[in-house]
């Protein structure tokens, strides 16, 4: 069975860290680029990173650059998010998803979320005082 499961939310005070896990199962998560995706109350659900599954690339969002780390461990099927100095304004549910990654374009080319073969159902992140 193919499964993408993220772990590692909660509540946490602003500018504080959390990291996030991706573990993949049911397919190679080695040929796989995979996307760290955020979705606020009554917003869209938006990239914050991706890593490629050639080289391990990273890319960030503007809006996380700095602040979140992007690795895998492909060995274990699984992708981390590393999110320090937490902002009130990152509270949302965090998903993650693989894309089938041959070329490793699916990160820079930021191909549409529709194109993603696999989703995780999210974890919470809230960040409050």
């Amino acid at each position: 069975q193919v499964q993408l499961v993220e772990s590692g939310g909660g509540l946490v005070q602003p500018g504080g860290s959390l990291r996030l896990s991706c573990v993949a199962s049911g397919f190679r998560l080695d040929h796989y680029a995979v996307g760290w995706f955020l979705q606020a109350p009554g917003k869209e659900r938006e990239r914050v990173s991706c890593i490629s599954a050639t080289d391990g690339s990273a890319f960030y969002s503007h809006s996380v650059k700095g602040r979140f780390t992007i690795t895998r461990d492909n060995a274990k099927s699984t992708v981390y998010l590393q999110m320090n100095n937490l902002r009130p304004d990152d509270t949302a549910l965090f998903y993650c998803a693989a894309e089938e990654d041959p070329a490793g374009y699916v990160c820079n080319d930021n191909v549409p979320l529709n194109e993603y073969d696999y989703w995780g159902q999210g974890t919470q992140v809230t960040v409050s005082s």
